[in-house]
């Protein structure tokens, strides 16, 4: 009887080669022999799921973000994350998130002039800013943060502050730890005033 090959975990096994390769040189270093070696496949494999470079490209975008997932899985695994906790994970603190961060910004700069990926960035940023907004309301309504804070603002604004931080923890600028003491001091500044015992 033929053995039976699942596809899509061949695709991500391309895919995790094609990460470790950005992450190491940058989407320069990625070609299909390149790939293929990395894979421990050969180039007609890689072929057979994949037509060309860009092909492959597109699909791996579309695989950045498990690696988010399971540092948030990993951090909080008694129950749900807080806003802290999702903001912590983002940032490049070790090797793994650092390896993350450098593949994504290696296919940020190939978004600018390939659409598809753009369109992938733009659609897991969304996804993004929306859990975050949800978090970020349900934290307010439960008191944590001042009923002042409007949920879908604050997400963008921390989105954005996390960008940077980001790339100052890459660049060596901002240690890991001054970026969250950066999130604790904006996060103290939209947290609830405690509650009056009467």
């Amino acid at each position: 009887m033929p053995k039976r090959v699942d596809h899509e975990h061949r695709r991500q096994q391309i895919a995790a080669a094609v990460r470790r390769i950005a992450a190491d040189r940058g989407l320069e270093g990625v070609s299909l022999n390149e790939v293929a070696a990395e894979a421990g496949i050969s180039k007609g494999f890689v072929q057979h799921y994949f037509a060309s470079r860009d092909e492959m490209l597109r699909f791996a975008t579309t695989t950045l973000r498990s690696g988010l997932e399971e540092r948030i899985t990993a951090a909080t695994p008694e129950g749900e994350p807080s806003v802290r906790d999702l903001l912590v994970a983002l940032l490049p603190l070790d090797d793994a998130a650092r390896a993350d961060a450098l593949v994504a910004n290696a296919f940020l700069v190939r978004a600018l002039k390939d659409p598809e990926i753009a369109g992938h960035f733009r659609t897991g940023h969304g996804q993004l800013r929306d859990v975050l907004a949800a978090m970020i309301a349900a934290a307010r309504d439960a008191g944590d943060l001042s009923p002042t804070v409007e949920p879908s603002t604050e997400a963008v604004l921390l989105l954005t502050l996390l960008s940077g931080l980001g790339d100052a923890v890459l660049l060596g600028y901002q240690s890991g730890e001054e970026a969250v003491a950066l999130i604790d001091l904006h996060l103290s500044r939209i947290t609830a005033a405690p509650r009056k015992t009467p």
